[in-house]
C-alpha cells in the first residue's frame, strides 16, 4: 500500500515533464518564427510550386524546368571567404514535378549559372553546397555569368556589408518560345534580373536591375530599371505583403541615389 504515493509522485512528475517539453518546443518554433521574419518578403509564385531550403527560397517553374525567381537573405556575416570543395550538382528532391538533370546543360555551350552565387553562402559548407541543387541553376553563356553577371554578383555583397544585409530575389525572364537545351528542355533566358531591397536603416529601399543574356562592359547602373518594369514581363510581384503606398512608390522608381554604385 505504501508504493502508491511513490506512483501518484511518478505521474506527477511525468505530466509536468509532458507539459514542459510541449512548451520547449513552442518556444523553440517560436524563435525560428523571429529568426525568419523576412520570409514575408518572398515574392507571389506563378507556378504554385514554392520551396524552402535552409538558405533560400525559390519558386520552380516546370515548363522552363528552373526557377522563375530564388529568394534569400544576405547578412554581412555571409560574406566570408572559406574555399569548400566545390560538390557535384545534384537533383533538387523537393521539387514535387521532378527538377531538371544536370547533364541538360552538358555539351549545351552554357554554363550552369547560379542564381543563389555560391559566394554568397560560403558561411558553412552545408549552405555553399546548397546552392549545387538543380533547381539553383539557369543555362548562362559563359561570358555573361563570368563577367557582367559577375560584377553585380559582387556589387551586391558589397551593399550586404555597407547595409548589414540585404534581401535578394534574382532570376531569368521565364517566357514562350525561348530556346531550350537539353532532353528536358531547359529554357534559355533572353534576360536576368536581379532585385535587392534594404531596410537596415529604418527606411525600406530597393533596386533592380534588367540585363540581357550578353556580356557588357557597361556601368552597372546602366541596367538599372523599375521593379515594375520587371513585374510587367515576368508576371510576378515581388514585394505582395509591403504595404501598398511604399510599395508602389518603391516599385515605379528607378533612382539609384541612395546606392554607392
Amino acid at each position: 500500500m505504501r508504493k502508491k504515493p511513490i506512483y501518484s509522485i511518478i505521474a506527477v512528475v511525468l505530466v509536468v515533464g509532458i507539459y514542459s517539453y510541449d512548451y520547449f518546443l513552442n518556444v523553440k518554433e517560436g524563435e525560428v518564427v523571429k529568426e525568419n521574419t523576412k520570409t514575408f518578403y518572398l515574392p507571389t509564385s506563378t507556378t504554385n510550386q514554392v520551396i524552402h531550403h535552409e538558405n533560400y527560397s525559390l519558386s520552380y517553374s516546370e515548363p522552363h524546368e528552373q526557377a522563375e525567381w530564388v529568394a534569400y537573405e544576405l547578412k554581412a556575416s555571409h560574406i566570408q571567404y572559406k574555399n569548400h570543395k566545390r560538390p557535384y550538382f545534384e537533383i533538387d528532391p523537393a521539387v514535387k514535378t521532378g527538377a531538371a538533370h544536370w547533364r541538360n546543360y552538358k555539351n549545351s555551350g552554357y554554363d550552369r549559372g547560379h542564381l543563389c552565387p555560391a559566394g554568397d553562402r560560403r558561411f558553412s559548407k552545408e549552405a555553399h553546397d546548397e546552392t549545387f541543387l538543380t533547381s539553383n541553376i539557369s543555362p548562362q553563356e559563359h561570358e555573361f555569368n563570368a563577367g557582367v553577371w559577375n560584377r553585380l554578383e559582387q556589387k551586391v555583397r558589397y551593399w550586404a556589408k555597407r547595409n548589414d544585409g540585404v534581401f535578394v530575389v534574382t532570376g531569368g525572364v521565364l517566357q514562350d518560345g525561348l530556346e531550350s537545351i537539353g532532353e528536358e528542355g531547359v529554357s534559355v533566358p533572353k534576360q536576368f534580373y536581379k532585385i535587392i531591397l534594404d531596410d537596415s536603416g529604418g527606411e525600406i529601399k530597393m533596386l533592380a536591375f534588367l540585363l540581357d543574356h550578353k556580356d557588357s562592359n557597361e556601368s552597372l547602373y546602366k541596367f538599372v530599371v523599375p521593379v515594375d518594369s520587371i513585374e510587367a514581363i515576368t508576371g510576378i510581384d515581388f514585394f505582395p505583403e509591403l504595404d501598398d503606398a511604399i510599395e508602389n512608390k518603391l516599385e515605379a522608381s528607378s533612382s539609384f541615389k541612395n546606392w554607392k554604385f
